[in-house]
């Protein structure tokens, strides 16, 4: 999705602010997309509770998710660096464990009770 497309609605949107930081003369692009019906049920009911319209509703989740994304690379780099800098064995493992967590999810590790 082309990052100017959300901003050329923002603008014309009263009271709102770009998410994107905006480029000079920045248009916006109409995009067709066949989404899943489960999907578009679930985006029409975030336009229903968020009182948007449904192209409103869709930029706004695209927009979070493809700032999600890049979070998580980020998220992904700052603990691959910690894991590959860090000399003390206990705070490696630690480190460690943080890039099990930033590759494969929170949830990647079972937690031993003893510890």
């Amino acid at each position: 999705m082309n990052h100017s497309g959300a901003l050329g609605y923002n603008r014309n949107m009263a009271g709102r602010t770009a998410s994107f930081p905006h480029k000079q003369g920045g248009k916006a692009l109409r995009q067709s997309v066949s989404i899943p019906a489960p999907l578009a049920a679930e985006v029409r009911r975030v336009a229903k509770e968020r009182r948007l319209t449904m192209s409103r509703a869709l930029v706004t989740l695209a927009e979070r998710g493809v700032r999600a994304e890049k979070d998580a690379k980020q998220n992904l780099r700052t603990a691959y660096r910690r894991f590959l800098k860090e000399q003390d064995p206990s705070r490696k493992e630690e480190a460690g464990r943080d890039l099990i967590r930033a590759v494969f999810g929170r949830d990647s590790i079972a937690e031993d009770p003893l510890l």
